[in-house]
């Protein structure tokens, strides 16, 4: 060890992984156990050399139990500011509750009129492409499986759902 070397910097660095585990345990999050440990170090780089610690070991648990509380109190703020938040912008008149946040009318009017698009072109596609993009897009099924319910080939399901798919592009764009 060297003899200008930070006790306090030496004991984080051979504890760091005992530390981790430390407070993953307690924040049950290994990202903000990172965080905690992380701030550590930074505190100690951050300080005196002159400062002379009795007990390197528990001084880091005590300064990562600190930060930790800090960051625990970190996050109720930020959970209270995002409440006051959405309820600030929510109206709340009669049973239905409109946020503030909706799309603009002349956005929600060409959305409808896209889907109106969509709709039609679904509708005047053949049988089986028809029935394909059905069972996959609209009822989730995999192309295994849309393939296993129509009696198809898989190949054939996925051409069947890339025709559908371009006569949508075509007239709707995308």
């Amino acid at each position: 060890m060297d003899d200008d070397a930070d006790p306090l910097m030496v004991a984080y660095l051979e504890r760091r992984e005992d530390l981790l585990r430390y407070f993953r345990a307690r924040l049950r999050s290994t990202d903000a156990a990172e965080d905690v440990v992380q701030d550590i170090g930074l505190k100690l780089t951050r300080r005196g050399q002159d400062e002379v610690i009795g007990n390197p070991s528990a001084y880091l648990y005590r300064l990562g139990a600190n930060l930790m509380l800090d960051h625990l109190k970190k996050e109720r703020r930020v959970a209270r500011r995002a409440s006051a938040w959405r309820e600030a912008t929510v109206d709340t008149e009669g049973a239905a509750q409109a946020s503030v946040d909706e799309p603009p009318a002349d956005q929600v009017v060409s959305a409808r009129e896209r889907l109106r698009l969509v709709i039609e072109t679904v509708e005047t596609l053949p049988p089986p492409v028809r029935e394909a993009f059905r069972l996959h897009k609209l009822e989730g099924l995999s192309h295994a499986e849309t393939a296993a319910a129509m009696g198809v080939s898989r190949s054939s399901v996925e051409k069947y759902i890339m025709a559908g798919l371009k006569s949508i592009v075509k007239r709707v764009g995308r």
